[in-house]
């Protein structure tokens, strides 16, 4: 099931916005592995949604509304309000075989507002859509 870099699982954007789809991608991960945040911001949430852990960074200076990361099931190390770099642990993964059919695994999105985007696009590996320059749909 493991792909490469240890991706189990690929961003899979909804039809609409309460349609089914992967609002993220999966990593394969070992409960207990620390979480780093994937670019310098800011935690802005840190606690529990539908029963599990969940860590957000909002990363200013990303446009607008700034780019949100999400990190799931992982459980916050830094205060909400901290200033996090890249790379500065954020976190624990908390044991949850639920997402990842069995596997323990790290959920990450990125946002924008309410719209969900590859976080893969980040470090330029994202999923790329092309359009016709005619801008018909042939």
């Amino acid at each position: 099931m493991g792909g490469p870099g240890g991706l189990l699982g690929r961003f899979e954007p909804p039809a609409k916005p309460w349609a089914a789809g992967h609002r993220g991608v999966d990593l394969a991960a070992a409960a207990g592995t620390e979480v780093r945040a994937a670019a310098p911001g800011m935690v802005v949430f840190s606690g529990l949604v539908a029963g599990r852990p969940v860590v957000t960074v909002s990363h200013p200076g990303s446009g607008s509304p700034p780019l949100r990361t999400t990190y799931l099931p992982v459980t916050g190390t830094v205060p909400v309000g901290t200033a996090v770099a890249a790379g500065q642990v954020i976190g624990q993964l908390a044991p949850d075989g639920r997402h990842c059919a069995g596997h323990d695994c790290l959920h990450w999105g990125l946002l924008r507002g309410p719209r969900y985007l590859d976080p893969l696009a980040l470090f330029g590996a994202g999923t790329a859509r092309l359009l016709p320059l005619n801008g018909g749909g042939e």
